[in-house]
């Protein structure tokens, strides 16, 4: 009596334990997983087009508020809440970039091999240009920077992932010359140039045809290499160069090569560190009164740049119908991403949760999926009725949960645990010099020591989309 007493007393202190550990966890991601669903929810049905049909003057809809910039815009927003607080909890440079290759690259693989192998290409998803200059779009796209290198994107949504790397690298640069705190300043920065210079700065100014588009191409290649190279030797001192070399040219490129309008890749920038600041606020590490005034002067100015800036030839670049359809949808993200982030102590809805953990995977697989769809009803009489319509939308959506899933479940998971596992096998086969780091004004404290050994973390690392841990 006495064993099973004990066994039964160990059984439940391990469940109370393991309660106590991931509960709190859990619920603190609830809430961003569930922004994560609805942005990409967001994307793939403003792509998909259907239900605009409809209701009565729904194709109106993108003119006043535009789905697609709301869920880009909401993802931002998430990425930039979670991404510097991941970098800053791991304490290790080349572990968060390693986390980041095997969480972003296998699932863009799948989806371009995938696209090429099975669609024709008179229904292809990837760019015309990316056949003609197969290589150059391969190398350019390979770094993630393509939109910001005068090249196409191979598939058109992947624009962001280049917005995402940059706002990686500008993270990476502040967080070893110990900046990292000060991403308020640097969101009210990004948005104060956005609406005073927002159609002042000139675009694509190094790019100017395919020969300037390859030298930039091999330029800017080289130099993440080079960053990569000294960021995996793990010394502190050839991790900040590299950290520095990702931060130079990153800002080179948004403020000399841009693709979009100036306002857009600004407020971009500015949203993801409000994000940021967010976090922040939440986790004490800056005052109420300056965080609102950051994120309330971030918010206006996404809205103003929208109604001084999104009209006439920048609407084309902007990929949008009028300046409503940026400025009500910049707006309408803020707002939703403030609402979750005031309930986030509540429960969400567990479908909504899984659908932020295969976002990233509806991201990039709806717009394949739509042109496998037009594929496949060739010949067939176009679809009027309701009824064929919504036939229409629940294989269109099913069809896509399930291959997001078999992607996440067969794709991301594996990648990511083998991600782990490399370094892992790395740091004990090449670990991290110990060094003493002179503390300054500013400077990351010991134990987020750039560099240097990942620290235990305080809670399980959140997995995030896209963007995303």
């Amino acid at each position: 009596m006495k064993l099973i007493e004990r066994a039964s007393r160990h059984r439940t202190d391990r469940r109370s334990a393991k309660g106590a550990t991931t509960t709190p966890a859990a619920s603190r991601l609830a809430w961003l997983d569930a922004l994560r669903g609805i942005a990409a929810l967001s994307v793939a049905v403003y792509h998909f087009a259907l239900p605009f049909y409809w209701v009565p003057h729904g194709t109106k809809v993108p003119y006043y508020l535009d789905p697609g910039i709301f869920g880009v815009m909401l993802f931002f927003l998430v990425s930039g809440y979670i991404i510097p607080a991941s970098l800053e909890r791991r304490g290790d440079v080349r572990g968060f970039w390693a986390g980041r290759f095997f969480r972003i690259l296998p699932v863009v693989i799948l989806t371009v091999v995938g696209s090429l192998l099975i669609l024709p290409r008179q229904y292809s998803v990837v760019n015309p240009w990316s056949y003609e200059h197969p290589l150059l779009s391969l190398v350019a796209s390979g770094t993630m920077l393509q939109d910001m290198m005068g090249v196409a994107n191979v598939i058109g949504v992947m624009w962001t992932l280049t917005y995402e790397m940059i706002f990686y690298y500008f993270a990476t640069a502040l967080f070893v010359v110990g900046w990292h705190r000060k991403s308020a300043p640097i969101a009210i920065g990004f948005a104060a140039f956005a609406v005073v210079l927002g159609a002042w700065l000139s675009l694509g100014t190094i790019t100017k045809d395919i020969q300037s588009t390859r030298h930039l191409v091999a330029a800017a290649t080289l130099v993440v290499v080079m960053a990569m190279a000294c960021i995996a030797t793990a010394r502190p001192e050839l991790v900040r160069w590299g950290g520095v070399m990702l931060g130079g040219l990153g800002l080179t490129l948004i403020l000399l090569n841009g693709r979009s309008t100036a306002f857009e890749t600004m407020m971009i920038f500015a949203t993801m560190f409000a994000g940021t600041v967010l976090y922040r606020l939440e986790h004490g590490q800056i005052e109420r009164l300056p965080a609102i005034l950051c994120c309330t002067f971030v918010a206006i100015s996404g809205f103003l740049c929208g109604y001084l800036y999104n009209r006439g030839p920048a609407l084309w670049r902007t990929w949008s119908s009028s300046w409503m359809s940026f400025s009500y949808a910049y707006i309408a993200a803020w707002a939703v991403f403030v609402i979750g982030m005031l309930l986030r102590k509540r429960r969400f809805p567990r479908w909504l949760s899984w659908l932020g953990a295969v976002s990233y995977s509806v991201y990039l697989l709806h717009n394949p999926l739509i042109h496998a769809m037009n594929w496949l009803l060739e010949g067939h009489a176009p679809i009027v009725s309701w009824k064929d319509r919504g036939i229409q939308l629940v294989a269109f959506s099913a069809a896509l949960l399930i291959i997001s899933y078999a992607s996440y479940r067969l794709i991301e998971i594996p990648f990511q645990n083998l991600g782990r596992k490399v370094m892992k096998a790395v740091n004990r086969r090449f670990p991290a010099p110990a060094a003493a780091q002179p503390t300054v004004v500013g400077q990351a404290r010991p134990a987020e020591a750039p560099g240097g050994a990942a620290p235990a973390p305080a809670s399980p690392e959140p997995v995030l989309s896209g963007n995303r841990d």
